[in-house]
């Protein structure tokens, strides 16, 4: 993806009235994008533990179709985005590789919902985080990162069926670079939160 046309989001301080936190924790598979959305959607610098990917990960971490990579998470990325004045989402971004994921568990404690990231070049990634969501039980929402040199073209009901996702989970396309889709991306799971509370209040 090129960087280029990435937007810069506005860094402001968090506002004296905010009262309400609501982690969010984004998940997928390796160089789908986490970092970048983080980045792209926080009000405060975020903070990253990015480190340069070396020889020893030769053989461990799976590159393929990834030949422009060159960092990886070791822990999680962290960014803030906030709702309204009384109301903040802290983002964590999950790390990708199989040999992080057992990281992945203690992120999910706390966590209000959840952002599954898939990159339709290696959507078989985007199985292990459904799978470890839906055994805590945690909503989420998937979000498509269409990258500029994927020629598949899968549409959102093709990658719904190979993904077997119920029709209850939205699916949306998104561009992880670009805040205002990065903010949609948001949106669409606090949406999803509300309707879910909500039927819970309608249920007897």
């Amino acid at each position: 993806m090129d960087s280029a046309t990435s937007e810069l989001p506005a860094r402001i301080p968090l506002a004296d009235a905010a009262e309400t936190g609501l982690k969010i924790v984004i998940v997928g598979g390796f160089g789908v994008g986490k970092t970048t959305l983080v980045r792209s959607v926080s009000e405060i610098r975020p903070l990253n533990t990015e480190e340069v990917m070396t020889q020893a990960g030769i053989g461990v971490d799976e590159t393929a179709g990834l030949t422009t990579k060159t960092t990886t998470t070791v822990a999680f990325d962290f960014g803030r985005i906030s709702l309204n004045d009384r109301m903040v989402l802290y983002l964590f971004g999950a790390p990708g590789q199989e040999r992080f994921w057992f990281l992945w568990d203690r992120l999910f404690s706390g966590t209000l919902g959840a952002v599954v990231l898939v990159d339709t070049r290696r959507m078989s990634e985007s199985w292990y985080a459904i799978d470890r969501l839906e055994h805590h039980r945690t909503p989420f929402v998937v979000a498509v990162n269409r990258f500029d040199d994927d020629v598949s073209a899968f549409s959102l009901a093709e990658i719904r069926q190979a993904l077997s996702l119920p029709d209850h989970v939205p699916l949306i396309d998104c561009d992880a670079r670009v805040r205002s889709s990065g903010k949609s991306v948001l949106i669409t799971l606090v949406d999803h939160l509300y309707e879910l509370a909500m039927a819970r209040e309608m249920t007897p």
